[in-house]
């Protein structure tokens, strides 16, 4: 077994991320949402193991089971720009379980005001907190920004759930039942956007293929962070727009009338069903690591590019984050 540890490269990636399929089968195996339960301690030893593995000190007796379960806990638990452990509520692998409460309960409490309020906070709440921890890092984030973009996703959020509900009061129930889609679409058009703004002042950090630092895009960074609502905007979409349409029909059965005290946690754990889906099939729309041809850059990048490298750069590599 240590003969075949030899050549191991515990970076390389076990799926093809050139493909749809091969991304979708990463994602579901580092956002697992068992991944949220597994102790400090042995997170500490994923880390480890990652960290030995990359320059070949391999612990004898290790096996290559070990080192993917280390790098898949590695993955799910800690930034790939920094290295440092996320919090946990941040992890992509706490949308299951995080996302499933709030989506439950949005889908759930839609017809009072002060319902749509509490929850359009909260799940702007989760979602700032998620934008921040999977930003792509080498773009430094100050305090004001981010909390100018958690108040103007907020306000947006509400003022799309508000004002909707308020629109839709004369059409059918389940058009109202459909308003929570549209307030955290509009949300994360906004948040997204505003948490990272920095990277789309600053420009993006964009490497050759053997990660030497060239320089920032503007370009590159509108791309990733575009790429990146439109994953967030079809992980909620499924949920949002088929559940509510599962639960119009279910609550016109007989015996469901009788138990409604049932019908936000049996939103909450269809959320779920859904998102257990969804989260790794909208992360890997895109690929993480982008790439992009030197001449769509901008045109002073390109010469810097071009006077140092020549023709031997054709194409510039970035993380989109998540």
């Amino acid at each position: 077994m240590e003969a075949s540890l030899s050549d191991f490269n515990i970076d390389a990636p076990r799926w093809d991320q050139y493909t749809f399929l091969g991304r979708v089968k990463h994602f579901f195996n580092i956002t697992d949402p068992r991944t949220v339960f597994v102790s400090e301690r042995e997170l500490d030893w994923a880390k480890m193991m990652v960290e030995k593995s990359r320059i070949g000190v391999i612990p004898p007796g290790t096996q290559v089971e070990q080192l993917l379960y280390a790098k898949k806990l590695y993955d799910s638990a800690f930034h790939p720009d920094t290295g440092e452990k996320m919090n946990v509520i941040g992890r992509m692998s706490f949308q299951v379980p995080g996302g499933m409460i709030i989506t439950g309960f949005m889908l759930q409490f839609y017809r009072t005001v002060p319902a749509v309020i509490f929850w359009q906070w909260v799940n702007q709440s989760f979602n700032a907190l998620v934008n921040y921890t999977n930003r792509n890092a080498a773009s430094p984030t100050s305090v004001r920004q981010m909390a100018l973009s958690y108040f103007t996703a907020t306000t947006t959020a509400l003022a799309t759930a508000v004002g909707m509900n308020m629109w839709t009061k004369r059409a059918p129930p389940l058009v109202g039942r459909w308003v929570p889609f549209a307030a955290v679409a509009a949300a994360n058009c906004v948040n997204i956007p505003m948490t990272r703004q920095q990277e789309l002042i600053q420009g993006i950090c964009v490497k050759d293929g053997n990660q030497n630092e060239l320089g920032h895009s503007q370009r590159a960074a509108a791309i990733g962070i575009t790429q990146v609502v439109i994953s967030r905007i079809t992980m909620a979409a499924p949920g949002m727009i088929l559940l509510p349409v599962i639960m119009e029909r279910l609550e016109k059965l007989h015996f469901m009338k009788k138990v409604k005290v049932l019908h936000a946690p049996l939103q909450v754990m269809l959320s779920g069903c859904f998102l257990l889906f969804m989260v790794p099939v909208a992360c890997g729309l895109f690929p993480q690591i982008c790439k992009l041809p030197v001449s769509y850059l901008e045109p002073e990048l390109q010469d810097t590019i071009k006077a140092s490298y020549g023709e031997h750069v054709p194409y510039v590599y970035f993380n989109k984050g998540l």
